[in-house]
């Protein structure tokens, strides 16, 4: 395959809907574009140059391994040893605390100039352009996905959801429905992460909603019947453009439908 430049990207952003102004969440997976000639630099020039400053970029950039083995995060380590996990993992530094499986591109951003990271341990956000500020602050603990967290607040400045090679199990808007969904087996969960609290590295208890995706691409599927999702082709990838409050809306009464 030949190559993919910026002008490539820039001109399936267009295609897909993307433009001047908009703030977009964006979820990314390099290794389904195909060679990008410059990397995630490259896709990271092309949204923010082409939503502009007065346009805002966010992404996921979770550092979901902060999070008790008894999660199952730490699968490769043997219960006997989850101790060890508890007492010695790194407290989270948004400067320094690396990504989790977020992609090359979530991982460059997160360092991007002019960006900024949100507070949370494990489920943290970053953020670039005019309301980068707005969407990252006071990110609570407890509140990870719901109204007043970033993912809430992009529903309040009717965000844009764009998906570059990647599913809606990977869409993070969709976990705002299921907070504010109601369902049967919808229950909290208590979650512990590494943090600094007055100087010093603590194991912090936390309770939050139990985050469940498992049917998010069902979700998608249905959605895009009813719904416009603009697209358009990068390499070997689909784009898919779509409104986050349209998505959420849907969701929420899909959710209350279905699940049990």
């Amino acid at each position: 395959m030949r190559p993919i430049i910026k002008k490539d990207v820039t001109e399936a952003l267009e295609q897909a809907g993307v433009s001047k102004g908009q703030v977009l969440m964006v979820h990314t997976s390099m290794s389904s574009i195909g060679y990008v000639c410059g990397g995630a630099q490259t896709i990271i020039e092309a949204l923010t140059e082409k939503v502009g400053p007065e346009g805002t970029v966010m992404m996921p950039t979770q550092s979901w391994k902060n999070l008790d083995p008894a999660d199952g995060v730490h699968w490769t380590v043997q219960e006997e040893y989850w101790q060890i996990i508890r007492d010695n993992w790194p407290a989270y530094d948004k400067k320094i605390t690396p990504t989790n499986t977020m992609g090359a591109v979530a991982e460059m951003f997160r360092n991007w100039p002019g960006t900024l990271r949100s507070d949370h341990p494990a489920r943290s956000v970053a953020a670039w352009g005019r309301f980068a500020e707005y969407l990252t602050s006071d990110h609570d603990l407890s509140n990870i996905f719901g109204d007043g967290s970033p993912i809430g607040r992009l529903y309040e400045l009717d965000a844009k959801v764009l998906l570059i090679g990647v599913g809606y199990d990977k869409n993070t808007s969709l976990h705002l429905a299921d907070v504010r969904a109601g369902y049967p087996g919808k229950h909290n969960c208590t979650e512990y992460s590494a943090v600094m609290e007055n100087g010093a590295r603590v194991w912090k208890e936390y309770e939050t909603l139990f985050v469940d995706g498992e049917d998010f691409e069902r979700i998608g599927t249905d959605f895009e019947k009813n719904h416009k999702v603009q697209k358009s082709v990068l390499g070997n990838a689909e784009l898919r453009f779509m409104s986050q409050r349209e998505l959420v809306d849907f969701a929420v009464g899909w959710i209350e439908k279905f699940r049990r």
